[in-house]
């Protein structure tokens, strides 16, 4: 079955701070990512750092625009969790976007929730 849209939710558990911490490592792992499932970003990602004061959430934040909808994140300081979503109505493997996240944050685990669109 063609589905309209697809989306990848992927909660991961106690990266390697040096790099959940790294705007640097964070803008070189989405634009792996953006190659290696073969989407077109539509411009710069954009990065920032917010909830300085709420050293449970404080991390940076992404959002990178791709032709067919979005990639979103969010980084944990405090621990190296990170929360991604990959939403996109062009289809792609979710093994190479789980390699491309160990490959940038290491985490111990990653939790995948893969939803199916259809209004």
């Amino acid at each position: 079955m063609e589905y309209w849209g697809y989306h990848l939710i992927l909660d991961c558990k106690n990266g390697d701070l040096e790099k959940v911490r790294s705007s640097d490592n964070i803008n070189k792992f989405v634009k792996t990512l953006v190659e290696k499932i073969d989407m077109v970003a539509c411009g710069e990602p954009k990065i920032e750092h917010f909830a300085a004061n709420n050293p449970n959430a404080a991390g940076f934040s992404l959002v990178q625009l791709i032709e067919t909808s979005s990639i979103t994140g969010h980084f944990v300081d405090l621990n190296g969790d990170s929360y991604i979503d990959i939403f996109s109505c062009k289809s792609f493997d979710i093994e190479k976007v789980k390699e491309v996240v160990k490959q940038f944050f290491s985490p111990k685990q990653i939790k995948v929730t893969y939803l199916t669109r259809q209004a």
